[in-house]
């Protein structure tokens, strides 16, 4: 028998966890997070990983279901102006957004008179 204390892992902490998903504004969240899943749940997040690592428990796919939550809420908030657009900017570079940059670097060299005579064109 394993030493330590008791798990609290059950239906009744399963069934709150999804609640959290739908109803992270009750807990006084702006966005789902695993911090305030842990918090409502009354464990902490490294109990909500351990959790997610074993097959036989639905933490895995509950996790999930809080990070694509999140992902919705900011995009959605985000691009109403709801949120601050560089928190939001912040907290989506953790969903694996980026802001790409382009840079062209063709440079074309004229002499004075081709770029006076692109002028006429």
């Amino acid at each position: 028998m394993p030493a330590g204390r008791p798990t609290k892992y059950n239906e009744e902490i399963v069934a709150a966890a999804w609640d959290y998903i739908e109803n992270y504004a009750e807990h006084e969240d702006e966005i789902p997070s695993h911090a305030g899943m842990a918090c409502a749940l009354n464990i902490t997040k490294s109990t909500l990983y351990d959790w997610a690592t074993h097959p036989e428990k639905e933490f895995s796919d509950i996790l999930a279901k809080c990070n694509q939550k999140q992902e919705k809420v900011l995009l959605s908030k985000g691009l109403s102006g709801v949120f601050n657009a560089a928190i939001t900017k912040l907290a989506l570079g953790k969903q694996g957004y980026s802001e790409k940059i382009e840079n062209d670097t063709n440079l074309v060299v004229q002499t004075h008179e081709e770029w006076l005579n692109s002028l006429d064109d």
